[in-house]
């Protein structure tokens, strides 16, 4: 395997890393800003109110962007076992 071959599959593999993660992770970000916005507003400072809300927006999310966080998976790992001959080289 030789440098270039490597780097990119380095660089496939945050790309794609990133592009599946980056759903879930904004929408615990905007369900948390929302929810202390609330918090901040009304004065309530319970804990266990800002976990319940990110937890159910993260599981729609997921559950929602499944067929599309796995067909991008299964693209990547295609990729890299197609590259895999190029390794033994």
């Amino acid at each position: 395997m030789n440098q270039e071959t490597a780097i990119e599959m380095l660089r496939s593999l945050i790309t794609v890393s990133l592009l599946v993660v980056t759903p879930i992770i904004g929408a615990a970000i905007i369900v948390g800003v929302l929810v202390s916005l609330l918090q901040a507003v009304t004065s309530i400072q319970e804990p266990t109110l800002s976990f319940a809300p990110k937890l159910i927006a993260i599981g729609a999310v997921i559950i929602v962007g499944a067929p599309w966080m796995i067909r991008q998976l299964m693209e990547f790992t295609i990729f890299f076992i197609n590259k895999i001959p190029e390794m033994t080289k």
